[in-house]
């Protein structure tokens, strides 16, 4: 009998290629998963500074703390490809997508480098840092830093209402309100999503995404 060859799956635009090629019909659901995370991963790596390997598959290692901060700067941008924002969140057509960052200044310079002359559907991209106690008010992604739970949610708090995707990285990010919570699985970033909090702050989020999330939650956390 004859076997039918591999196929390399195809990765939506955007993501980046890998290299080797798998049997996407014949492989488990969770070596599929498994193999659509680490092409986000690695998409998001190829916009980091220098050169940073990834452990495949899976996710980019975050043994340090400056990595760590570097890989998620690079998610944080490219979450940005995978959301949609209501008409009403941009004064008109060349409004540029704002980032606001609270509490984390190393990844709010990193991200800046990133996306230095980048655009995402047709925008350009602004970083803006905001001080402790500011209301981060005009922005589309907010970060926000640290795992004092008391600090992100009085920080969530006072973001809403407004259409924004709300990124944190507490322990119970998701629980406080967050849309996206990054955490660290077996020293690689990954990151849950809430869809209850999406719909809550007007942010649609690409089935892709979801897809490469360590973990989806339809109702409350």
């Amino acid at each position: 009998m004859l076997k039918r060859p591999h196929q390399c799956q195809r990765q939506p635009a955007g993501w980046a290629r890998l290299s080797r090629c798998v049997d996407t019909a014949r492989a488990p659901r969770g070596a599929r998963r498994r193999f659509a995370a680490a092409a986000l991963a690695l998409a998001a790596l190829a916009v980091t500074a220098g050169r940073v390997h990834a452990d495949a598959p899976g996710p980019a290692n975050a043994s340090s703390p400056s990595l760590e901060r570097k890989v998620k700067a690079a998610f944080l941008y490219k979450f940005l490809g995978y959301a949609e924002f209501p008409a009403n969140a941009f004064s008109d057509a060349s409004a540029p997508l704002v980032i606001g960052v609270v509490g984390a200044d190393e990844l709010a310079a990193e991200l800046t480098r990133i996306v230095s002359g980048r655009s995402v559907q047709s925008r350009p991209i602004v970083v803006k840092v905001f001080a402790e106690g500011e209301a981060p008010a005009g922005v589309h992604l907010l970060f926000i830093g640290g795992s004092d739970s008391a600090h992100v949610k009085a920080v969530l708090k006072a973001a809403q209402p407004a259409p924004m995707l709300l990124v944190s990285e507490a322990e119970n990010g998701l629980q406080l309100g967050s849309v996206i919570n990054f955490k660290i699985v077996d020293e690689r970033v990954r990151f849950d999503v809430s869809l209850e909090a999406a719909d809550k702050n007007s942010v649609k989020l690409s089935s892709r995404l979801l897809t490469v999330a360590n973990q989806v939650h339809k109702g409350s956390p």
